[in-house]
């Protein structure tokens, strides 16, 4: 994944909400930073990782990958936002997707947890620093990788999303 492509696509489109709704990077920061736990959760709800009392299984995965690059879409900002386009982000460990319903009960709550860990890095990026960015990143695509996204497949959606969001922005969304 191209993420310094990635950061200048975001740019873009950051830079064009700001200048078209009059906003400051400063102002929309602690906004930004709700709308990125609201992904988030929105992504917990389509994995439907927490729904122990639920035999249903998780959205289709385009619709999980959609949510997901939500998310992206927000840690890219606040990156660009905080100045931190150029901080290291930790290697991540993949893991694949697996059918088997005792695994998928185990993977199930490691994502739970995984789901809390960026909620809790969210919250204490309310207080920002490079490390807790970093850290926040890391644990995102950590995620991607045990939903079963390969870098292709995140920077395909991102893009495509990205170009869904301007064409809202033309819209009037």
């Amino acid at each position: 994944m191209n993420f310094k492509r990635l950061y200048e696509i975001q740019q873009v489109l950051d830079q064009r909400i700001l200048e078209e709704h009059g906003l400051t990077r400063e102002e929309t920061f602690p906004k930004k930073l709700l709308a990125l736990q609201v992904e988030l959760c929105e992504l917990a709800n389509e994995t439907r990782c927490f729904k122990y009392w639920s035999r249903k299984g998780s959205a289709p995965q385009p619709k999980v990958l959609e949510e997901y690059v939500d998310a992206l879409h927000f840690v890219l900002g606040l990156g660009l936002d905080l100045g931190y386009r150029d901080v290291a982000i930790p290697q991540t460990q993949r893991f694949a997707a697996n059918g088997d319903a005792d695994v998928n009960a185990d993977r199930n709550t490691a994502l739970t947890a995984q789901f809390q860990t960026l909620l809790t890095h969210c919250v204490a990026l309310a207080t920002p620093s490079p490390d807790t960015y970093a850290m926040l990143f890391s644990e995102l695509l950590a995620l991607g990788g045990r939903l079963g996204f390969t870098p292709d497949d995140i920077e395909a959606a991102y893009l495509a999303k990205n170009k869904k969001n301007h064409l809202r922005q033309t819209e009037g969304y």
